[in-house]
């Protein structure tokens, strides 16, 4: 049985590597690796910064629709799959369809 892996990348949870008893960074694969990526990008765009600074219910929305946008310049990502909705101030979830696995899941960014 192959267990082969297109996409593999350390696995990043609080903003450090998940390690294991032996202190050795733990991995990702696949769909986790895509979404873990696609988080990351998020945060290091400005754009939940500029979330958490909007006070404009209608530029808060532009700045939403700048996230969905990110997300789908991802090529692994289907254009027009990606919806982004605010849980509270500073939090969102991601949700977008793959090419090669359908929905990615949940994909939770917190400012």
């Amino acid at each position: 049985m192959s267990d082969s892996k297109k996409y593999i990348d350390i696995k990043v949870v609080d903003g450090g590597w998940d390690i294991d008893a032996g202190q050795q960074p733990l991995s990702c694969s696949d769909l986790y690796s895509i979404a873990q990526d696609i988080k990351h990008a998020v945060m290091e765009s400005g754009l939940l910064v500029e979330l958490v600074a909007e006070r404009s219910s209608v530029l808060r929305e532009d700045v939403l629709i700048q996230i969905e946008q990110l997300a789908e310049s991802d090529v692994r990502i289907i254009p027009g799959t990606a919806t982004v909705s605010e849980l509270s101030i500073g939090k969102i979830i991601l949700v977008a369809e793959t090419y090669e696995y359908g929905l990615t899941g949940s994909i939770e960014v917190a400012a």
